[in-house]
């Protein structure tokens, strides 16, 4: 296998734009105003801590932006290794003109100056997403989000839905829920009469899914009527004074509910299975949570048994998960394999996971990458790392052991990145 006919595949998916179906992006504030910004995002932080800087020095309640930019960029040269870095040096260099080996105490400020002089322009977002080979960003929305302000059809609006299932009695949630629906909710009739209210306003507005983290002790099941108006009564009334069991059994019992919502919409449900939250209490925000690989996606084959007319786009963060992602796709028609997230999201784990899934999934199913990106530049070096992989993959697997030509590689890779994040997403079939 020859790099010249990785770098034409790879040249082939370049051309062609595709959308970013998971994002964090904020809309209304989408780029980068300064190298902040960039190094504020947790791959960053997490790293920097990581390497020993001090996390008071990171996100030190009143340090100021040059401190905690110093101490970070003073940990870069200690994970130089990582791909994370290696994003950092693509988008210093290829959108904003850097021309040093690497980033230092010495240059740091001369690369945010041109971060904040590009991107004050205009046609900056215009910009990097034509460079990224982006057309549309879908969001995380909360469910009280108005979705006003922004072009829907650019930045996509995806229900985020762990904050209902998971912390129903936390303080104001319910009230926020009755405010953005529009109903006073005094019983778990109410609540599941503004959920619906909910999805469907989401719908109007242009979302094209629902979107929930899962924990490993997370098991979907169906709750009787009565046991969910019950237990809800309970959390509604005693919020997180509300006994453990009540809490569990409302948490099963919306997360079920919003199903329901998906098929009445017909959006896709994407489900990210398998992050711990809290191990490591002394990290930085957003440096945390880990994977947890003490679970099986057999859990939810009741979920995808129950409802076989909802997608449900699925994430998981490690590889042994990946395997059994594969083997429901197999034979689940509902069940797609969705993107490389978080831990799973470098080359190395990418490419052992990509093997997998083309060697055993019918093509149509398989939707390639989402950026996770907080900032617009992240989809540059992400997407540019994905398609590196997916092409090495086509290249060895499918032109050289398989003897595919070039063309039908190209034709595959497309379908994988291209087309059917559009045709899940915007046509709803599988």
């Amino acid at each position: 296998m020859t790099e010249s006919l990785i770098d034409r595949i790879h040249g082939e998916l370049s051309r062609h734009p595709h959308i970013d179906p998971h994002s964090h992006i904020e809309p209304k504030a989408a780029a980068a105003r300064g190298l902040e910004d960039i190094l504020g995002y947790h791959y960053f932080t997490e790293l920097a801590h990581s390497a020993g800087v001090p996390r008071e020095q990171i996100e030190g309640e009143g340090v100021p932006a040059e401190p905690r930019l110093d101490a970070v960029v003073g940990g870069l040269s200690k994970f130089s290794n990582t791909v994370q870095h290696s994003w950092l040096l693509k988008i210093a260099r290829d959108l904003f003109g850097f021309e040093h080996a690497a980033v230092t105490l010495e240059n740091w400020r001369e690369l945010d100056a041109s971060i904040r002089r590009l991107t004050a322009d205009a046609s900056w977002e215009n910009r990097v997403l034509a460079e990224s080979r982006i057309e549309a960003v879908f969001l995380t929305n909360d469910f009280d989000d108005p979705l006003e302000g922004f072009d829907t059809e650019r930045y996509v609006p995806c229900l985020r839905v762990d904050e209902l299932v998971f912390h129903t009695g936390k303080p104001g949630v319910l009230d926020r829920l009755a405010g953005s629906a529009g109903l006073a909710i005094s019983s778990a009739a109410d609540f599941e009469e503004a959920l619906g209210k909910t999805a469907a306003r989401f719908r109007e507005r242009g979302a094209k899914a629902a979107a929930i983290s899962l924990p490993p002790s997370f098991r979907p099941a169906f709750v009787e009527p009565a046991d969910f108006a019950r237990s809800f009564e309970a959390v509604r009334t005693r919020g997180l004074d509300a006994d453990a069991g009540d809490r569990a059994i409302v948490s099963q019992g919306v997360f079920w509910h919003v199903a329901r919502c998906c098929r009445q919409q017909q959006l896709p449900f994407d489900l990210m299975i398998g992050v711990r939250r809290g191990v490591y209490p002394g990290g930085v925000f957003q440096g945390q949570d880990l994977l947890d690989g003490r679970l099986s996606l057999a859990d939810y084959a009741d979920l995808f048994n129950a409802f076989p007319d909802v997608t449900f786009p699925v994430s998981v963060l490690s590889h042994p998960l990946n395997h059994e992602l594969v083997s429901f796709a197999w034979i689940f028609p509902n069940v797609l394999p969705f993107g490389h997230w978080w831990y799973a999201n470098t080359p190395a784990v990418i490419e052992r996971d990509l093997e997998q899934r083309l060697e055993a999934v019918p093509r149509s199913k398989l939707l390639g990458y989402y950026s996770d990106m907080y900032k617009l530049e992240f989809g540059y070096p992400k997407f540019a790392m994905y398609r590196q992989v997916l092409a090495r993959v086509l290249a060895k697997r499918f032109v050289v052991e398989r003897g595919w030509s070039e063309e039908a590689a190209v034709d595959l890779g497309l379908d994988v990145l291209v087309r059917n994040p559009r045709r899940v997403f915007y046509d709803g079939s599988v």
